[in-house]
């Protein structure tokens, strides 16, 4: 107990204080289990927000990890030389997972790097200034995404932001036709929704804002940071769609800070040497453990699996919906990326404290959307597991 609470003493008084923290010291995990310093044990439904992809401590990523950095962490002279483990990831994503057309890639560290990088380069590709965003987008904490984020919340208090970006209601095609011709290098745009509250567009919704920006000769950034690697059930939730820039991170290393940009050769062409770089620009140790994580996915039919057990989920959702209507507001989702949305914030909040009591970690955005995205290889018995958690906490909330 004293170790438990020197934990909270040291980062209560020394850590900045950015977030609200959970009073709750993890020590290690094991798939969707997580254990406190005192051994108890939770049921994760949070995933690191979307990051522990294949679970906690997967034994495949210890593996690359070990075996990798007794060869080399970083390259001399950072991503000036060249690296097998980087040609290996490379490799990998050109044939089995980006779409044809995004023939160049790069990779970085977090998912508000790479959006920041789309953002400048498509400003250099083109030649013009404005990016158009979507309204309850979110893109990221560097004053660039910061700026091209839609929350009020998170970019007000920031003031001056980036000049030249716009903002359009998220799934209003006719909104965007409206100022797409206004001088704009892209257009950034979120598939589903993630941090807004899981907010997904009509079906037809990307295929036509593609194709008006194709025709507007404006770029299409597709931030697939949240809902790539099978989080959605497939791949990637626009690889139906032709895009010019797609950004990844979260999920594509399970874990270990790593993220990607891919680029159609285009969109290339019209760069040169020095527009961009940086100093872990997939440096050996990142790329082994995104290997290893993306040929589990791909060995294992990860995705499949998303779609099932998404279906399940769902389905056993609206049961509880239909028995607590008055809580229940509304019920959305693809894949395993789930949305609850509660009657009001006090009920989210509630709920979210019982279903922490009885060890199951959720997590609350836009005030009252429960947000449920697991581990995308839970089986079915640790998904009804949780979901039973869930339901108890309901009705001891009722």
């Amino acid at each position: 107990m004293e170790q438990i609470t020197d934990t909270f003493q040291i980062e209560d008084t020394h850590y900045a204080s950015f977030a609200n923290k959970t009073k709750i010291s993890i020590e290690k995990g094991q798939g969707i289990y997580v254990y406190d310093e005192k051994g108890q044990k939770y049921v994760d439904f949070t995933s690191g927000w979307g990051v522990t992809s294949i679970g906690h401590a997967n034994p495949v990523i210890t593996k690359a990890l070990v075996e990798q950095s007794k060869k080399i962490i970083q390259n001399p002279n950072s991503g000036a030389t060249y690296s097998p483990a980087r040609s290996k990831l490379i490799s990998l994503m050109q044939k089995e997972v980006l779409p044809e057309n995004l023939t160049r890639v790069f990779f970085a560290n977090s998912g508000a790097e790479v959006n920041d990088a789309a953002i400048k380069l498509a400003r250099k590709a083109t030649g013009k200034l404005n990016i158009i965003s979507t309204k309850k987008s979110f893109h990221g904490r560097t004053i660039s995404t910061v700026s091209a984020t839609g929350q009020n919340k998170h970019r007000n208090k920031f003031n001056p932001l980036i000049p030249h970006h716009l903002f359009v209601p998220y799934n209003d095609i006719t909104a965007m036709a409206q100022i797409i011709t206004q001088n704009v290098a892209a257009v950034i745009l979120e598939p589903i929704q993630g941090e807004g509250g899981i907010n997904i567009p009509d079906e037809n919704y990307l295929k036509k804002l593609s194709n008006l920006c194709h025709k507007n000769d404006v770029l299409l950034i597709i931030d697939e940071i949240q809902t790539g690697f099978c989080r959605t059930g497939s791949m990637f939730t626009s690889d139906k769609v032709k895009i010019d820039i797609l950004t990844m991170a979260k999920g594509i290393a399970g874990g270990f800070p790593f993220a990607a940009f891919a680029m159609s050769e285009e969109v290339h062409d019209k760069l040169e040497v020095g527009d961009h770089g940086g100093t872990y620009c997939g440096n050996p140790l990142g790329c082994a453990v995104a290997y290893a994580v993306i040929k589990y996915m791909l060995d294992n039919k990860i995705c499949e699996n998303v779609e099932t057990l998404g279906q399940f989920a769902l389905a056993e959702l609206m049961k509880l919906q239909k028995e607590y209507p008055d809580l229940i507001k509304d019920l959305r989702g693809k894949g395993l990326l789930i949305a609850i949305e509660m009657a009001d914030e006090d009920i989210a909040a509630s709920l979210n404290s019982k279903c922490f009591d009885n060890g199951l970690l959720l997590n609350v955005t836009q005030g009252n959307v429960i947000r449920m995205f697991p581990a995308l290889n839970i089986s079915k018995e640790e998904m009804e597991e949780g979901l039973e958690i869930f339901k108890n906490s309901l009705i001891e909330i009722s």
